[in-house]
């Protein structure tokens, strides 16, 4: 059974194309920089929204058409793995992300979701092997189930702490059964609502404990993964612990796990944190630790994670910049963590959707090569700086000037020319590698 038979194979077309279902931009074989833009790019389908959202919001019921739901958890289940790997196959994605509850129901007990699990992973894993495609990362959803209210790790139950690391063990021992090449945490509840009854240092440390337990269990059975970390500032919790780029990085390196974690940066949450996507980047590679990213994007006008598929070119092309500034994203990827508005209820949405995100990031792969190749940022960078390349600026920088020969220098040279950034013009210049 085919779940979307008016495609065969979603192929490039050109930008004249007027087929709905074509890439316009997006030239999977084509060679830029040396790699092909499929390569570059390694973009994943996020399970979650992809096959598991169902169009609700807090004022509507369910609206989506699927035609995978069935008379059964369990069947709904096994039948979503076949459209997904249509969705995957036709659209020519060769990597994918999950959380453990997208892909198999929970049950009755913890004993009867690893049965569940186990059983939709080998119908994965057949179908990983017959098409080539890939795990990018898995997750265990330790935020959506009542037990979680307090938080998984950072909870003040012990119990909910131990059931939490069952299911982190069950991800990676699923991580390795299918060779993931990344796995995520994702706090979606670790944080507070109140500090007048909250223990914040105990909570961080009880985070830092289980990530290292994990670690220690990676290791224990062989598999070399790439933990990620993915920030966000609030929303389901009021203060999430890992707000954003710069806060995880902290409490990365307070506890002494910056050798096996990076982050995994997602465009939505950069905004609710008060940042740009590409500022989130930029501080990850500041630290060496920019690992993979969530493409989507938020609306401005709406103060909450809409995750909507990334069709801002300027964005794309900031944050294509600066994968290509970190050499790349591997063993990352480009996973859209977007879902479909409410109005796209249709089969076919999910593969246009995708089409459009696809895209997007192919032509901010486009204009960010062309800003690399002219030196454009680089340019403008040298010389804004330019006076710590020579005279005192140069002995600044290289170590060798202290408060008492600098203010010498100063009470002499108090007369300050200072340049202007012309930065109204370098955004206009700027907009032009746009079209």
């Amino acid at each position: 059974m085919s779940y979307f038979p008016k495609v065969e194979k979603v192929n490039y077309e050109g930008p004249t194309s007027k087929n709905m279902f074509a890439f316009r931009h997006y030239n999977p074989e084509e060679i830029i920089m040396g790699k092909t833009m499929k390569e570059h790019l390694r973009f994943a389908v996020a399970y979650w929204h992809t096959m598991t959202q169902d169009g609700s919001d807090p004022f509507g019921l369910p609206i989506n058409q699927r035609d995978w739901e069935s008379e059964t958890p369990m069947e709904t289940a096994r039948k979503r793995v076949d459209a997904f790997f249509e969705i995957l196959t036709k659209l020519g994605v060769e990597y994918f992300c999950f959380h453990d509850v997208d892909i198999a129901p929970e049950g009755d007990s913890l004993e009867e979701f690893f049965k569940n699990i186990d059983e939709i992973t080998d119908l994965i894993k057949e179908k990983m092997d017959q098409t080539g495609i890939k795990l990018l990362w898995n997750t265990a959803n330790m935020f959506s189930h009542p037990r979680f209210v307090n938080g998984a790790a950072s909870s003040n139950n012990a119990e909910v702490f131990a059931y939490s690391a069952a299911q982190v063990k069950k991800g990676l021992d699923v991580s390795k059964k299918l060779g993931g090449e990344n796995y995520v945490f994702w706090g979606g509840r670790e944080g507070y609502e109140s500090l007048l009854n909250t223990d914040m240092k105990f909570e961080q440390d009880n985070i830092a404990r289980l990530f290292k337990m994990s670690v220690a269990y990676a290791e224990t059975i062989g598999h070399k993964v790439q933990f990620l970390i993915e920030p966000k500032p609030k929303e389901p919790t009021k203060h999430q612990y890992d707000f954003d780029a710069a806060t995880t990085m902290a409490f990365i390196q307070k506890y002494g796990l910056e050798n096996n974690f990076k982050l995994n940066l997602e465009a939505n949450h950069a905004t609710l944190a008060g940042h740009t996507f590409e500022h989130e980047l930029t501080v990850a590679r500041c630290y060496d630790a920019l690992g993979s990213i969530d493409a989507n994007q938020g609306d401005m006008l709406l103060g909450w994670d809409t995750d909507e598929f990334p069709t801002n070119i300027y964005d794309t092309t900031l944050a294509m910049y600066e994968i290509l500034e970190n050499g790349g994203i591997a063993p990352g990827g480009i996973n859209f963590d977007s879902k479909v508005r409410r109005s796209s209820f249709a089969m076919d949405d999910l593969l246009l959707a995708h089409i459009a995100g696809m895209d997007t990031f192919a032509r901010g792969l486009k204009a960010a090569v062309k800003l690399k190749e002219d030196r454009f940022f680089d340019g403008l960078k040298e010389e804004r700086y330019r006076s710590y390349t020579e005279g005192i600026g140069e002995k600044i920088v290289a170590d060798e000037e202290n408060l008492e020969s600098l203010t010498a220098y100063a009470l002499k040279h108090d007369d300050i020319a200072m340049t202007s950034s012309h930065l109204e013009y370098v955004k206009s210049r700027f907009n032009d590698y746009l079209v």
